[in-house]
């Protein structure tokens, strides 16, 4: 079973993202911040990351720039997920290593086709 890590400061889109992720067969760890998903990876690198943008203590970005120069940190497939829409905030994720990008509000067809376009499904 492959695992994902949910990270967004809103317990009501961690949960949402959790019943669509585990019904596509995923094991989910949750963390509500940047700092606290970065602890994450460092005990266990998952194998994607479903990731806010806009968060407290550590956000998306800074927290995707981090990811990459663990060990591992390269490998697991992020997703960014988030409100920016404007092709600024996607083309800066896209060069910090995200992997892809969902827009808020997301549905189950949105989540699914974007993970097999990564080929994480």
């Amino acid at each position: 079973m492959k695992h994902c890590l949910v990270v967004d400061d809103s317990s009501v889109i961690r949960k949402v993202a959790r019943r669509i992720l585990e019904g596509l067969d995923f094991k989910i760890t949750e963390a509500e911040d940047g700092r606290k998903a970065l602890d994450i990876c460092s005990e266990a690198m998952p194998d994607a990351v479903l990731l806010d943008w806009n968060m407290p203590v550590m956000d998306g970005f800074e927290f995707l720039r981090e990811l990459r120069k663990l060990p591992g940190g390269k490998d697991p497939k992020v997703v960014f997920c988030t409100t920016e829409n404007d092709i600024a905030h996607i083309a800066k994720a896209m060069r910090a290593g995200a992997d892809e990008y969902i827009m808020k509000p997301f549905d189950k067809d949105i989540v699914e086709a974007k993970f097999q376009e990564v080929g994480l499904i």
